[in-house]
């Protein structure tokens, strides 16, 4: 068996194991707790993005009110 197929099998192994203990001291099946995991990965990863966004936006607004004058003759 190649090292690839070994290390997907142990971390199969490990990491399922992982949400059926959680799932059987909640009394929930495990695939819920799966995909509950997937979830919130998502939801995170899509909120840093949003937050980029927002910030991204503020700072060109806060750029286009706040206009650069070389000199007087500028206004």
């Amino acid at each position: 068996m190649s090292a690839i197929i070994k290390l997907k099998f142990f971390f199969e192994k490990h990491g399922f194991h992982v949400s059926t203990r959680l799932a059987d001291a909640l009394g929930m099946r495990a695939s819920s707790v799966r995909i509950f995991f997937i979830y919130i990965s998502f939801v995170t990863a899509g909120l840093g993005f949003g937050v980029y966004l927002t910030l991204a936006f503020w700072i060109r607004l806060k750029d286009l009110i706040r206009a650069k004058r070389t000199s007087v003759f500028d206004l």
